[in-house]
């Protein structure tokens, strides 16, 4: 009998590996693009990158914690969960923080935080409970089961609303869309996807473009160029910016796009300051993790234990490596401005939390999915015997 020889003893290896070697990553750059505006804005250079080492720590406690419990647990702590969330999405309208035109903070102590990107995990709680529940069913009937989906989706879209009214319409459409899209993937057939993902899209569009401000980055996403002083701005920096990092980039630190060019450069734009300063060869790095957590992450999801189990992990999946994304797409041009954060890499100690506590529970999944007994299979009745010989003949 030969010996099969892995790389890693368990499924949960890659993960921690590849999540420790983005969070370095993110620390070393949230520190290189955030350290001139904050020497320049809070006289001390180190302030953003002190601030996210707090953060990182509290989203460190938040991932072990999440992968201590037993993510069963979830299904009922999740409807207080969601009741905390709507409370805090309704005080951030009332006595939330203004930046930039949005009411999004609530303060807590020396911190604020967002209690948009907790919703967000909420929502794929909520949605994997609906989604797992309608799969249990033999039969479904809206007239008996109709509850399973409306209620959870129903709360799912109140979160989606209040985020909408901050506003900030990216959030929301992560909120709502992550488990819109976690039922396509698990309950709608493929063959109606041609006809569904469209108008899902073309609605979304709609609504985006109810706003003006909304409509002219769709405009400028077309051509960045057609008003590169003021609303293209953003968007011709950050092409700029991964453009002039060419093969090997100028350098840790060497950038200069960080020096009032590129506005959110610690944050959503951060990835282009990575290019800039590492260039091609680090852009790739940071692909290939991305596509090895996406591999390793969709293991654990195709081997979780039980249904709940299998969509949870496919919402992280969803919620992480989708923002991941729409975020390189974002810098890169290919989408609007949306203000969708990469995870691991950019400022912002809600986003990381969240992250954090996601990937925790997805790595639980894997541990009881790894220590749960095999499946007996049932021994056959005298029935289905006879009916197998009955087949032979």
């Amino acid at each position: 009998m030969r010996t099969r020889y892995t790389l890693f003893k368990s499924e949960t290896e890659p993960i921690v590996i590849i999540m420790a070697i983005l969070l370095v990553t993110g620390t070393i750059n949230v520190f290189s693009s955030s350290y001139v505006l904050a020497a320049m804005n809070f006289e001390n250079p180190y302030y953003f990158l002190q601030r996210h080492l707090q953060w990182l720590l509290l989203g460190i406690v938040a991932c072990w914690l999440c992968r201590r419990m037993n993510y069963q647990r979830m299904r009922v702590l999740m409807f207080v969960g969601m009741g905390v969330t709507v409370f805090l999405l309704i005080a951030v309208l009332f006595v939330g923080t203004t930046i930039n035109g949005a009411q999004r903070w609530l303060a807590l102590g020396p911190l604020s935080f967002q209690p948009a990107e907790f919703a967000k995990l909420m929502a794929v709680l909520m949605g994997a409970f609906s989604i797992s529940s309608v799969l249990g069913k033999e039969r479904f009937r809206i007239e008996r089961d109709g509850g399973l989906v409306a209620v959870p989706f129903g709360a799912i879209l109140v979160m989606a609303f209040l985020v909408y009214q901050e506003p900030d319409f990216g959030t929301a459409c992560i909120v709502f869309g992550v488990p819109l899209l976690m039922a396509f993937a698990i309950l709608v057939k493929p063959r109606y996807w041609f006809w569904v993902v469209p108008l899902t899209m073309i609605l979304a569009f709609a609504i985006g473009t109810l706003q003006p401000y909304r409509m002219k980055r769709i405009e400028v996403w077309f051509d960045p160029w057609s008003d590169a002083r003021d609303a293209g701005y953003q968007m011709v920096q950050s092409l700029s910016t991964i453009g002039s990092g060419g093969i090997f980039g100028m350098g840790f630190g060497d950038g200069v796009s960080k020096y009032e060019y590129l506005p959110e450069a610690h944050t959503d734009f951060a990835f282009a300051i990575f290019s800039q300063e590492h260039g091609f060869l680090g852009v790739l790095l940071i692909f290939f993790l991305f596509a090895v957590l996406l591999v390793t992450c969709m293991r654990v999801a195709a081997r979780a234990k039980d249904t709940f189990g299998q969509v949870l992990a496919l919402g992280i999946i969803f919620l992480v490596l989708g923002q991941a994304l729409a975020n390189l797409a974002m810098v890169a041009g290919l989408l609007p401005v949306v203000g969708v954060p990469l995870p691991f890499i950019s400022y912002g100690g809600s986003s990381l939390i969240v992250t954090m506590a996601g990937m925790g529970i997805l790595l639980g999944i894997a541990d009881r999915s790894r220590d749960a007994p095999p499946v007996k299979k049932k021994p056959e009745t005298a029935e289905e015997r006879r009916s197998k010989m009955h087949a032979v003949r």
